[in-house]
């Protein structure tokens, strides 16, 4: 069945709203109209076709956030070419990632001119540069191709064409490209755009990269499905945010539990509550329960938390804009009407209503892995997409993670899950971050072991969070060792990097 593309959702939105904002760019204070973004981005289309860039090409992205960056999206899929996504965040794998992707030209931000060209001869497949910031050695001006207003050819794009390449985040293994087709997104960030209720009135600041498919799905296409701003930012500081959210009136915030807590806390310094908040989506990790508790009960706001992967080109479940009580407020939320949501087991039967097993996905999901073929016929087997997460689902449908399979801890023939010890962890306020893996144990196999970080000027021991998990838990409470940490590594995608934590616990081991 065909469907909208991206460029129609951009079409759709300059007819109906030709004048309303399209993109905001907090960092520079720019914005552009539905109206101008089609019009522009037909000058991008020109341009990049000018410099030979054809239907099922591959045009990489290393940039900040910023309007120039969503121009160059939809500039490449007006050519039915494939933006492909690789992190600022990556420039010390750049040149794997560029190798991997094969695009034909890339598109960056000056401040990385010397890395992207140290990079380039891993990907013999580049024959163009072009600059977001000027004319660079080697490097075509961006500036000056829009300028040259080149009129795209006629490209006959179709709903089942792939348009996105984005990397997962890595933070189980190496980063896979999930290909993501135009129609099968376009529908997800529709069914995402009515579980929010947006309107044409809303105004959107997303913070979170452009690279990711999570802002792809959370903030951008959801709002231009009903013409509502989309605000981009790439600097995050919380006090700045809150200014923002007063002077554009904001009334959505589309970010990571990281950001989220930060905000939260500046929220409590200044002593006042954004008063156009109308909920906060939250996606990219787990959302603690403490932290949608606070935002609950401290400001009235609904967090919404979103759980999905780059594989998916939308969410498997989302919550509502509505105040969760205390018996749904630890779920996610239900599944998405675009697919079908699976709880299952190792044969990929449901297992029954309430027991855990791993996330099954059903209707509407990537094309594939890029180049590699083996991969993708592993996780989407017997027609459906295996998560790797494990999860349950209620009797009103929601679902609620328990973690990776991969991150399961094997102590004494039981399987534990990390993030109910996470919570726990979680909930006393000297802990920012908390990460439980399995320390390897000769007499039980695995026993967990939390990482944590600590806020700035926070004095508590290992035996101190010890005593709180098993205060909180009781019996359930199998944690067995705290490490205190300085600094908990990230992903690019503002995951913990918790293959990086167990890697570094099996070397002390061995």
């Amino acid at each position: 069945m065909d469907y909208l593309t991206f460029p129609d959702i951009l079409r759709r939105a300059a007819w109906r709203t030709p004048d309303q904002t399209f993109v905001h760019w907090s960092d520079r204070r720019r914005s552009i109209t539905y109206a101008e973004g089609e019009r522009l981005s037909d000058h991008v289309a020109g341009g990049l076709a000018d410099l030979g860039v054809r239907k099922g090409d591959r045009v990489a992205i290393i940039a900040h956030n910023g309007l120039d960056y969503v121009l160059a999206m939809f500039g490449i899929w007006k050519l039915g070419a494939i933006s492909a996504h690789i992190s600022v965040l990556q420039m010390k794998n750049l040149a794997w990632f560029l190798n991997d992707a094969e695009p034909r030209v890339v598109i960056y931000t000056g401040d990385l001119h010397a890395q992207v060209m140290a990079a380039l001869p891993a990907a013999p497949e580049i024959e163009h540069a072009v600059c977001f910031d000027g004319a660079r050695e080697g490097a075509h001006d961006w500036g000056a191709l829009l300028a040259a207003q080149h009129k795209p050819p006629a490209v006959a794009v179709s709903s089942m064409d792939a348009a996105h390449l984005s990397y997962t985040s890595g933070s189980s293994g190496t980063p896979k490209g999930a290909v993501l087709a135009h129609g099968y997104t376009a529908r997800a960030t529709h069914c995402i755009a009515e579980r929010l209720q947006l309107s044409r009135h809303d105004v959107s600041l997303g913070p979170t990269s452009l690279a990711s498919s999570y802002h792809l799905v959370a903030n951008l296409l959801p709002a231009m499905h009903r013409c509502a701003q989309v605000g981009v930012r790439k600097q995050w500081q919380a006090e700045e945010v809150l200014r923002e959210i007063a002077e554009r009136r904001v009334t959505y915030l589309a970010a990571n539990p990281l950001l989220l807590s930060d905000l939260l806390d500046a929220i409590r310094r200044s002593g006042s509550k954004p008063e156009t908040l109308r909920f906060v989506l939250c996606g990219g990790a787990s959302a603690p329960v403490a932290l949608k508790r606070a935002y609950r009960d401290e400001l009235g706001v609904p967090l919404i938390e979103a759980y999905g992967q780059s594989e998916l080109g939308g969410f498997v479940a989302m919550g509502y804009p509505r105040l969760e009580d205390d018996a749904h407020i630890g779920a996610i939320g239900p599944e998405l009407p675009d697919r079908e949501v699976r709880i299952a087991d190792a044969h990929d039967a449901p297992v029954p209503c309430g027991e855990p097993g791993e996330v099954l996905i059903r209707g509407g999901v990537m094309l594939g892995y890029h180049n590699l073929p083996e991969k993708t016929a592993e996780a989407l087997r017997n027609g459906w997409l295996h998560t790797g997460d494990v999860g349950v689902m209620d009797a009103d449908g929601y679902v609620t993670l328990l973690g990776r399979v991969s991150e399961r801890i094997i102590m004494n023939g039981q399987a534990i899950f990390p993030r109910p010890l996470e919570e726990a962890l979680l909930r006393h306020p000297a802990v920012r971050y908390a990460c439980v893996i399995g320390r390897p144990d000769p007499q039980a196999g695995q026993v967990p072991k939390a990482i944590v970080e600590c806020f700035a000027g926070a004095n508590v021991t290992a035996d101190a969070l010890l005593a709180h998990c098993s205060a909180l838990l009781g019996e359930r409470s199998t944690l067995r060792e705290v490490e205190i940490i300085a600094q908990m590594p990230m992903t690019p995608t503002g995951k913990i990097a918790r293959a990086e934590l167990q890697a570094r616990e099996n070397a002390r081991r061995s």
